[in-house]
């Protein structure tokens, strides 16, 4: 049985909400059932990791909870969150701009990585 989670967040757009609410509750579900659990952020969705993003986002048009809010709540549980390098360049962020929520930045290799050598690990991508 997989030990560890990871969720690609690729073609999910942070200019519409509701595509932000599955991938990151069913991080939290993962942790919270105890996994691994790891959520790269890239392409587009590479700005949730920017500080003041997700903090003006919500999955639902008048929901008081934010996107950040349901970032920070998946990372209590247990979720790691990490920037994809190119998105430094593609978004003018630093480290110095990511929230603090973000565990760091991986590149593509460490993608690949997981997905063709890690038998312990299952990915879904959104």
């Amino acid at each position: 049985m997989a030990e560890k989670l990871l969720i690609i967040m690729a073609n999910t757009d942070p200019r519409n909400g509701e595509e932000l609410g599955a991938p990151i509750f069913q991080a939290t579900v993962g942790a919270a059932m105890d996994y691994e659990v790891e959520v790269i952020c890239t392409a587009t969705s590479g700005r949730l990791m920017k500080k003041g993003v997700a903090e003006k986002l919500v999955v639902k048009e008048g929901s008081p909870k934010t996107v950040y809010d349901f970032i920070k709540d998946a990372h209590e549980a247990g979720v790691k969150f990490f920037c994809c390098s190119p998105n430094l360049d593609l978004f003018d962020m630093s480290e110095d701009d990511l929230i603090p929520e973000c565990t760091g930045i991986v590149g593509g290799a460490y993608l690949i990585e997981q997905v063709m050598e890690d038998d312990e690990c299952r990915i879904l991508t959104y």
